[in-house]
């Protein structure tokens, strides 16, 4: 590709001797690579990894969790200001990631305590990307 966008043209030497192509006698064609998104414009070329870590996995939980008490918190007409105590029963798998990142979820819901295995009166569940999980909040 080098070759043909700088010259024009691509030879070869095939066995009855070297021929010239031009981009008009060529077609080609670009495929996205598996694990990736590209888009290009011009002669530039963009490309992101769509490959989920462990760590983005983990994010997008905690961001979910985080989105669903704030949710609760509106639909109980808490005030915004308003601290709280949220409870987390049902699934093992979430209450690992909401104690290995308490402290910003606390911060962002304004959250003074997290009970785990306990259920608040004004508790839902929630499916939370396939996990099933009981979320409670509490207006202290």
């Amino acid at each position: 590709m080098a070759e043909l966008d700088e010259t024009g043209f691509l030879k070869m030497n095939i066995s009855t001797g070297e021929i010239t192509l031009s981009k008009e006698d060529l077609l080609i064609e670009s495929q996205q690579k598996e694990g990736f998104f590209t888009l290009t414009e011009g002669k530039v070329t963009v490309a992101l990894s769509t490959t989920l870590t462990d760590e983005l996995i983990e994010e997008g939980f905690v961001r979910e969790i985080t989105s669903k008490i704030q949710t609760m918190r509106k639909d109980s007409g808490f005030e915004v200001m308003d601290h709280i105590t949220v409870s987390l029963t049902g699934n093992d798998k979430l209450a690992e990631l909401v104690k290995k990142n308490a402290e910003q979820i606390s911060k962002d819901v304004l959250a003074e305590d997290i009970k785990y295995g306990e259920t608040a009166q004004n508790s839902k569940e929630w499916d939370i990307n396939g996990e099933k999980v009981t979320i409670g909040v509490t207006k202290l």
